[in-house]
């Protein structure tokens, strides 16, 4: 080789440094001007400053030049990662504990990320590049992704926004999932946990939001988070100050009484809709909605029996998700029938001699079933992750940590969700249902002091309004008395009396039946007393 081939070649090699080094002091003076901006962020509150500011350094770690196969940048609130990476990638893990910055350990409180073998597999069948570039940003303030915070006093865990993207590719729906692991140094206990990404373009007033689409939240012990999404993006914890926790001593025997109960009502209204379907008369419409109940009942109660055993790890989200969607539709169809069983009885008692409705039962039973499963449907298509595992917190009675004991299962977990079609849909129904309790036990009043009926029939009296008590379903209204000194006593009447719901409405059908059978034979004897009388002044 010439002097002159040398001597260029050198040049090459001190130019192409020299531009790798410009480019790599480009990409930290950015991150520089993204801290000095922060406060202008927060004053001006404009959605396309942060996104500048955001791609900007994301576009800059894309294109600086990699002297080794990793290139670290930290300023005092954003760190930036780049690797190099080939389609033979076995999988990364990163681990804040072993990062260490002036020679002295990271004080931050420690976080890891863990990248499986398939994230580059698409990019890899596309086409073939040259070099595939895998970027991570960790932004130790969340100013650049805005927050609106709300009157559940939540916020986002530590203010950390942890975020990966590789090349310009989007990476989505990986069978295996991205892990975020969370730390931190005080008890998360009390606290409702969400693993969150922010989605781009979501939002008409800024830049994206935070949503759990695609992301598992798990929370193996009180000061950690786990965090299983099936895509690249920013994610986030968000923290929601949580409902006192359950006492983890109630647990043991809530869980039995939870497990009798429902077996025997199970049992009951199994027993219930076989001497209806052996006994049933035709056209007997009060019967046929007292059935309707009993079979909501009956889906109701299988579905919370095997929603626990469904929301363990080793089953899979899909199926916790379908059983939580099946025991959302079978509340609301009780609920919904039990107003139904209401709105009945307001005809009996107001409307005696005109209550007749064309297909009157099928109409009920278009409503009963019918609007909660357009509900439901319409949540499974709008968002399915409003469904999936719903840990139930735990508290001991020492302040011990509980993380490892907290229990689990399908149901729904979306907040608004909850309060929305749980507690205003049951506080609607039981609302109508204590106002016409109200009513017809004003009707039955009245009418015992016109009839002057005997004080023998105080039992029967008590009797009936103790099953219409139940029938119009009261019992649930028990779910708003979980505050102060009647939480402890709620949780044990809520469990036992709505565990026994079908077992309830089985003893007021037998009531109904007994009752309609001395009725039948007092009409008899009375007409066969009658016959003779008649018979005897011939």
């Amino acid at each position: 080789m010439s002097s002159h081939a040398a001597l260029f070649l050198c040049l090459c090699l001190v130019t192409s440094q020299s531009r790798a080094e410009e480019r790599e002091q480009e990409a930290l003076n950015w991150m520089k001007t993204m801290e000095t901006s922060m406060e202008l962020i927060m004053l001006t509150d404009t959605p396309e400053s942060p996104y500048r500011l955001v791609r900007g350094l994301e576009q800059r770690l894309l294109d600086v030049s990699l002297k080794d196969h990793s290139l670290s940048l930290q300023t005092d609130t954003i760190q930036a990662l780049a690797f190099k990476l080939g389609c033979n990638f076995t999988g990364l893990s990163l681990n804040s504990e072993s990062q260490v910055r002036d020679g002295q350990a990271w004080a931050r409180p420690p976080h890891a990320m863990q990248f499986p073998k398939e994230l580059t597999q698409n990019a890899c069948k596309s086409r073939r590049p040259r070099e595939l570039r895998l970027i991570c940003i960790y932004f130790f303030t969340n100013r650049f992704f805005h927050f609106f915070r709300d009157d559940n006093k939540s916020f986002l865990l530590h203010n950390y926004v942890f975020g990966a993207q590789l090349n310009n590719e989007s990476v989505n729906n990986l069978r295996e999932p991205i892990n975020i692991s969370f730390w931190h140094n005080q008890s998360l206990e009390g606290y409702t946990m969400t693993c969150v990404f922010w989605k781009e373009g979501a939002s008409k007033h800024y830049w994206g939001v935070w949503s759990p689409e695609g992301c598992r939240t798990e929370k193996p012990s009180n000061s950690q988070v786990i965090c299983r999404c099936n895509h690249l993006s920013y994610f986030a914890v968000l923290m929601q100050l949580s409902t006192a926790p359950l006492p983890a001593e109630l647990l043991e025997p809530l869980t039995y009484i939870s497990f009798v109960g429902c077996t025997i009502s199970i049992i009951a209204s199994l027993l219930t809709i076989l001497l209806y379907l052996y006994t049933r008369k035709k056209g007997d419409s009060l019967t046929c909605i007292h059935m309707n109940l009993q079979a909501s009942v009956l889906l109701l109660n299988v579905a919370f029996l095997l929603s626990p055993t469904m929301a363990v790890p080793s089953v899979p989200g899909a199926a916790c998700i379908g059983l939580a969607a099946i025991l959302h539709y079978a509340l609301l169809s009780c609920l919904t029938w039990t107003a139904i069983e209401g709105f009945n009885l307001y005809l009996l008692l107001v409307r005696v001699y005109n209550i007749y409705i064309r297909r009157y039962v099928l109409k009920l039973c278009a409503v009963g079933w019918g609007v909660p499963a357009f509900l439901v449907l319409l949540l499974l298509a709008v968002k399915k992750s409003v469904y999936g595992r719903h840990t139930i917190q735990l508290s001991g009675s020492l302040g011990n940590s509980t993380g490892s004991l907290n229990v689990s299962m399908c149901w729904v977990q979306s907040p608004v969700v909850h309060r929305a079609l749980v507690l205003g849909y049951g506080g609607l129904t039981s609302l109508f249902n204590l106002v016409v309790l109200a009513w017809a036990l004003r009707v039955l009043h009245t009418l015992k002091a016109r009839s002057k009926a005997p004080g023998t029939r105080a039992c029967r009296d008590t009797v009936t309004v103790l099953g219409l008590t139940m029938l119009l379903g009261t019992t649930w209204t028990l779910a708003f008395f979980s505050f102060s000194i009647f939480r402890l006593p709620q949780h044990f009447l809520f469990t036992i009396f709505n565990s026994l719901y079908g077992f309830f409405l089985f003893l007021w059908f037998c009531f109904q039946r007994c009752y309609s059978r001395e009725e039948a034979e007092a009409g008899a004897e009375a007409e066969m007393e009658g016959f003779s009388s008649s018979k005897m002044t011939q």
